[in-house]
């Protein structure tokens, strides 16, 4: 059937029903509208269409609805998608790779030393320390605070499960408790390599290539009924594709199962050794190893250091930067795997072996279970932590915060500003040397100098690699259009991954507030409780609460700016000459409202993040310093300001306690409540939109199914012979919002035969304002004339239309289209031709209706039908 046209409609984030994105109405006399029509997919992802549609109409409509890969539908599988948002810090930081403002078009020839070779190594390296710190939190829950800390048999009755047998006989001599506390971040790193496994269904899936036609259909190029329809006809091979001009024209880019498994390993085994080092670590330290002890312990310590050396050197290797499909783990995972498997198991073997005769046994540091009832004894130390535990959590934050700092210089400035971190890095351990005595030939440092002084000007030092100029790509060397440039001047790697790495400090420290409390169960008499969090934890409550005044502060001057916006709105509004009424202008008010909205995302939103990411900079550095210091931020018996300091700690830490439970509930909501769904589903929806090539434990990536489903049907349909019921003359992409997004991603992997016969229409379209400023890698002003050109037909114009309102927060111009078609919102200040009620503020939804998008979508498929290029534009 010949004639007619199919419109497919991609929703945006709030999972919109596919009723609704067909508009479909209730009968006369009905309570509902009739349910659509499901016509190829299943129950998460399908393509409906109406039921009530006539066969001989023109333009046919088809919803594809992928909302619950991400939005569920009140089933089960919404609790598990809740506990996802647990790995939000996980997902930020895999955003980060693709936040690049350097990424080449052709994975193939990036190289490691490149600039963007090193950011993306040193992305990896950030995404694997974050793994790290998960795994360095639980080893503090089970092998510090139950292991070391819960001596008595009132303590260990609060664990939930029989943990008794911990406080007496054998199980509670030497380091044997810390050995059974190992299980409890073992156990956790298994259960998320369970949950990676059983999401690899989304990598893998493939694109169908169509199923050739007949090869009784006439000849290509040959025309039919007055129409060109260059694929009628046995489908013709294609010249093998060249070099891609964009990342997204990879046909692996959605493809990369091999990819997750072996990152995946790598992330799992790096967990494994941080848990097993801080118990290993202790016992090495305070009694080192003799004789048969010796013998498993050293062979053990090179086992678990050369996990951490191959990683670090993997992770720059083709097998892990490219993604190739279903490919085997190989040599190296397997070997990483043995490697901390084996260091695993001497690990435990030390534990499990009785103390040796060397050093200070285990037995006189660990707090006597008298601390546990008299905490304030002189004898009971206010810092009852594993011994270097303090240590290892002070010098990772610090670590992190340094490759952070690289991150953004050399995403900005390339390898050149890699420099000043480096240094930095470089003094820092050669100042903690000095201090420590490690540095023969030096004299000792003053004893007026703490060490932690030092930290602030060489973080100070490491910051000026950020403030170095910019490398401008060719395409910024013209002039860009208004608040198109890139977003916080190319530092958005280190920015996402920043806020990624606060939540994750966030989440530990929280955890860590929490169970201390259900292990305290009751305050202890003088303030000090049985079981302390370690110290640099108490810091995080001092500084999360900081943060979120400096929050508040923010959110506070967006109120602001709104506000001012909105005045400014209402004042062109009511600037006529004829005198408006009373209703009018209440109407006046209510669009500036949406008006100032939608200036305040587009022109201001990034700036303002901004301002909180230096400041939350800052704090970060501060917090750094402190937890060097190994001091707490307030004495035992707190007077005067430093009363005041621990009032503000002790709210942070409360706040912290509860911080994963409200994340979590919140992502409950995300797919239950439509209003939270609108607002955080933004976010979580565009993190969850990119592969998981950076971080494997990330929850996976929807677009990794959707772009390869609507590929395939989009191939399918237009391969089908002419005679078939099915077939069509064009498909017009209609994407909204996040769709416009997906639809651009399919539009780069569909062949050239396909895109012919392509015009995409999109609305509330976020690619020049968001993705083209925050990841311009794939949608800069260099990137995105690509996919202009893909839609071009040879001597044609772009087919390509968006629509935008002033009164969208979301959507935009793009200026990169044939043409940018404004839709007024309202359609009236009052009521009109009959109709009683006011004519609705769709702001971001409901683009369909506009007469605007009807007038268009009936000049397209007027032009599809035709089947040749629509002509030049006049000049």
């Amino acid at each position: 059937m010949v004639g007619r046209v199919l419109e497919l409609r991609v929703h945006g984030v709030s999972n919109t029903p596919p009723g609704q994105i067909l508009g479909l109405r209730p009968a006369p006399g009905g309570d509902a509208p009739p349910p659509p029509w499901l016509v190829a997919g299943g129950p998460v992802t399908g393509f409906y269409r109406s039921p009530v549609a006539e066969p001989a109409e023109p333009v046919v409509v088809e919803a594809y609805s992928w909302g619950r890969l991400t939005s569920g539908a009140r089933t089960a599988r919404d609790v598990e998608r809740a506990l996802w948002t647990l790995l939000l810090p996980f997902t930020l930081a895999n955003v980060a790779l693709h936040a690049r403002p350097s990424i080449p078009a052709d994975s193939r020839t990036e190289r490691w030393n490149s600039a963007s070779g090193i950011t993306a190594w040193l992305i990896r390296l950030f995404c694997l320390s974050l793994t790290g710190t998960c795994a360095l939190t639980l080893t503090a829950v089970g092998v510090d605070l139950v292991g070391w800390q819960c001596v008595d048999d009132d303590c260990l009755r609060r664990i939930p499960g029989p943990w008794e047998f911990l406080g007496r006989g054998w199980w509670s001599e030497g380091a044997r408790p810390l050995a059974v506390g190992l299980l409890v971040p073992l156990g956790v790193l298994a259960l998320l390599g369970l949950v990676s496994l059983r999401t690899y269904q989304y990598e893998a899936q493939m694109p169908a290539e169509p199923v050739p036609p007949p090869s009784a259909r006439q000849p290509v190029g040959a025309p039919a009924d007055g129409r060109e329809r260059s694929e009628a006809g046995p489908a013709a091979p294609e010249p093998p594709p060249g070099p891609p001009d964009n990342p997204l024209q990879d046909r692996t880019f959605w493809v990369g199962e091999g990819q997750l498994r072996r990152g995946a390993v790598l992330h799992l085994c790096t967990g494994v050794v941080v848990a097993a080092a801080v118990p290993l670590g202790a016992v090495l330290a305070v009694d080192p190893p003799r004789g048969g002890r010796a013998a498993v312990a050293w062979p053990t310590v090179a086992a678990l250091a050369a996990v951490v050396l191959v990683a670090v050197v993997a992770l720059a290797r083709p097998g892990l930067t490219r993604r190739a499909g279903a490919t085997p783990l190989g040599g190296w995972s397997v070997a990483v795997a043995v490697l901390a498997g084996t260091g695993l198991v001497g690990t435990m073997l030390i534990l499990l072996l009785p103390d040796g005769p060397a050093g200070t046994t285990l037995a006189d540091l660990r707090p006597a279970p008298d601390c546990a009832r008299h905490p304030v004894a002189p004898t009971c130390a206010a810092d009852r932590s594993l011994p270097g535990l303090d240590w290892i959590i002070a010098w990772l934050g610090t670590g992190q915060l340094l490759l952070l700092i690289a991150i953004g210089s050399a995403a900005r400035s390339g390898r050149r500003a890699l420099a000043a971190p480096a240094a930095a890095a470089l003094l820092l351990t050669l100042g903690f040397a000095w201090f420590t005595g490690w540095l023969p030939g030096l004299p000792p440092a003053p004893a007026t100098l703490e060490f932690w002084t030092v930290v602030v000007p060489v973080v100070a030092l490491a910051a000026t690699g950020l403030l170095l100029p910019r490398v401008p790509s060719p395409a910024e060397r013209q002039p860009l259009a208004p608040h198109t440039d890139l977003a916080w001047g190319g530092r958005a790697p280190a920015v996402i991954a920043g806020f990624g790495w606060m939540l994750c400090v966030s989440y530990s420290a929280g955890l860590l507030y929490w169970v201390t409390g259900r292990l305290n169960d009751r305050p202890a008499p003088g303030g000090l409780s049985p079981v302390v969090p370690p110290v640099p934890v108490l810091w995080a409550g001092l500084v999360f609460a900081v943060a979120l005044l400096v929050l508040a502060a923010a959110v506070a001057r967006a109120g602001l700016l709104y506000l001012r916006l909105r005045r400014d709105e209402y004042a062109k509004a009511t600037a006529q000459t004829d005198p408006l009424s009373a209703h009018d202008l209440r109407r006046c008010r209510d669009v500036s409202a949406w008006q100032a909205l939608h200036r305040l995302v587009g022109e201001h939103a990034v700036r303002l993040v901004g301002c909180y990411a230096v400041v939350s900079a800052v704090l970060a550095t501060l917090g750094c310093a402190a937890l060097l210091s190994r001091s707490p931020p307030h004495p035992r018996q707190a007077t005067g300001g430093a009363a005041v300091v621990e009032w503000i700690s002790e709210v942070g830490g409360r706040l912290l306690g509860w911080l994963p439970v409200l994340i979590a509930a919140m992502g409950l909501l995300v797919y239950r409540n439509e209003l939270v769904r609108r607002s955080v589903g933004v976010v979580w929806d565009v993190g969850t939109f990119w592969p998981r090539t950076a971080h494997p434990l990330a929850p996976p990536s929807y677009a990794e199914r959707a772009v390869p489903e609507l590929q395939t049907r989009t191939a399918g349909l237009l391969a089908l012979a002419e005679d078939d019921p099915r077939s069509v003359d064009g498909i017009i992409l209609s994407g909204h919002s996040q769709g416009t997004v997906i639809c651009a991603a399919v539009i780069l992997q569909l062949p050239a035969r396909s895109r012919r016969r392509i015009w995409f229409l999109s609305y509330g379209c976020q690619l020049t304002r968001l993705y083209g400023r925050v990841f311009p890698g794939y949608f800069g002003p260099d990137r995105l004339p690509v996919l202009a050109e893909a839609l071009t037909p040879p001597g044609g114009r772009v087919r390509w239309t968006n629509f935008w309102r002033d009164t969208d927060p979301l959507g935009w111009p793009v200026t990169a289209g044939e043409r940018d078609v404004p839709v007024r919102d309202p359609e009236a200040l009052h009521p009109s031709d009959g109709e009683v009620a006011d004519p609705p503020i769709r702001n971001h939804s409901a683009y369909p209706e506009a007469p605007e998008f009807h007038r268009e979508r009936s000049r397209v498929a007027w032009l599809l039908r035709r089947g040749v290029p629509a002509p030049r534009r006049p000049g």
